[in-house]
């Protein structure tokens, strides 16, 4: 009877985890605006995923509570210095995930904005990118496109160095195929 009780717990964690909230590798995802209320640009403007083209894209979707787990990811992209008419990266942060707010995490990201102009900060207010991509909500997510828009790689949480080595290795393979 105890085995079949932690049987059936260790499903209902699989289940209700973050195993299915990483997006499909090989697939283009489902366009996705934020402008106005939904969120957008830090600038205010709006952003829609159809820019997530014609450059190989790392895009990081994060819960600001969750905004350094993989900052050994993002370091090691850093210290490639891919070239920018091959590379970019977009930083969506979950507003709705925290309970900081939004006042300081604009303040916060015009900062980054400043520190990191080649990056594009971007705000979801409502959750949209985890409602209709299906990624994990209150996470750090890290997705890598290739230049029609396509996932690459997708990976939920923190990234171990065996999975930095593999998003690396797609990104040298993608941006070869630019060069």
């Amino acid at each position: 009877m105890k085995t079949k009780i932690t049987g059936f717990l260790v499903i209902a964690l699989l289940i209700s985890g973050n195993v299915f909230s990483t997006l499909p590798v090989g697939k283009v995802p489902q366009k996705i605006t934020l402008a106005n209320g939904d969120g957008g640009k830090i600038d205010g403007t709006a952003w829609s995923s159809s820019e997530l083209v014609n450059k190989v894209w790392v895009l990081v979707y994060a819960d600001p509570d969750a905004s350094d787990v993989n900052e050994a990811a993002t370091e090691a992209i850093k210290a490639k210095d891919y070239p920018d008419q091959y590379y970019n990266s977009v930083a969506v942060i979950n507003m709705a995930a925290t309970w900081k707010p939004n006042f300081a995490i604009n303040m916060i990201l015009k900062g980054k904005q400043s520190k990191y102009p080649k990056t594009v900060y971007v705000r979801d207010m409502n959750r949209t990118l985890a409602k209709k991509w299906g990624i994990a909500d209150e996470s750090n997510d890290i997705v890598v496109f290739d230049p029609s828009g396509k996932v690459v790689f997708s990976h939920d949480g923190q990234l171990g160095p065996d999975a930095i080595k593999e998003m690396i290795s797609i990104l040298d393979a993608e941006i070869a195929k630019l060069k």
